[in-house]
């Protein structure tokens, strides 16, 4: 019965994020597309819920849907006007658009199939540690992340910084 619930709530999930990714991308109102942004961050962190990965889905949810979100929001806000509609698309950027689309799934599709990303310490299964967590993004030797991660700080503060000059002008 248990198996039966979790595919439902994977088809449920998976449809949510479905039809809110199409939205985000053909809504032509762009506070209605973050919204439905939104939706997608929510539901992924619920994959990661269900995963019985716990540290994935709380940080889904305070940094990309909590944090990113709400610097995509004030920069709608402070750069258009309220209610303000997208432009039409031309049919030759469709067609760029659908092709590059294409070109990424097919690469990460076989990047998928080709490459094993799982270290030695995440074979055991279950749950990672949260000390293992750590020394991961906090080493900087291989499959360790502190350059990322601080890059990453340094382009936050400047979206912030970016933010705050564009609301002093007006």
């Amino acid at each position: 019965m248990e198996f039966v619930a979790n595919q439902i709530i994977f088809l449920l999930l998976s449809a949510v994020i479905v039809v809110c990714s199409v939205l985000a991308v053909t809504s032509r109102r762009i506070l209605r597309a973050a919204t439905y942004l939104l939706f997608v961050l929510f539901a992924t962190a619920g994959y990661y819920f269900q995963l019985d990965y716990h540290f994935l889905g709380a940080v889904q949810i305070t940094i990309y849907a909590g944090g990113i979100l709400v610097l995509f929001v004030f920069a709608i806000i402070l750069t258009s006007k309220l209610g303000e509609r997208s432009g039409h698309i031309s049919s030759t950027k469709r067609a760029w658009g659908l092709l590059a689309a294409v070109a990424g799934a097919v690469i990460c599709g076989y990047t998928l199939l080709t490459h094993s990303f799982f270290p030695s310490q995440f074979a055991e299964g279950g749950e990672v540690d949260m000390k293992v967590i750590g020394h991961m993004l906090m080493g900087t030797e291989k499959y360790q992340y502190l350059l990322p991660f601080e890059a990453i700080s340094i382009l936050l503060l400047a979206c912030i910084i970016g933010g705050i000059m564009i609301a002093r002008k007006r």
